[in-house]
């Protein structure tokens, strides 16, 4: 009765892709405009069915689903506000690389060297 040793399996294995994380307050901003959306798309299914069986309640839950609809899309405008706002402030530091350097300095040399050396 021998009892073979099973390999463990990992749980939790990471991925090894180059994919950074969002900033914080675009995350934020993108967790906010899932939420107000998914919301608002319910009201639209629940006026849907209240406005399709004569309920009472189908023409408030229209107007709260209109005013859903113009909420959600400030929430995603302000995904994408938030994500250019980050970018600035916190973006790429624009640095020259080491191979640009070298041409970048010939030409300037070349630029400003006198006429009479070069001729």
């Amino acid at each position: 009765m021998g009892h073979e040793a099973r390999p463990v399996r990992q749980l939790w294995v990471e991925d090894e892709r180059g994919r950074r994380r969002m900033p914080d307050p675009v995350r934020r901003a993108a967790v906010r405009a899932v939420l107000i959306t998914s919301v608002t798309l319910i009201q639209g299914m629940v006026a849907f069915f209240c406005s399709v069986s004569g309920s009472w309640l189908a023409f408030p839950m229209t107007v709260t689903a209109l005013a859903g609809t113009v909420v959600a899309t400030w929430s995603v405008l302000d995904v994408w506000i938030t994500r250019q706002v980050w970018r600035q402030r916190n973006g790429v530091v624009s640095e020259p690389s080491s191979a640009v350097r070298g041409p970048r300095r010939e030409r300037r040399r070349e630029e400003h060297t006198p006429l009479s050396e070069a001729a």
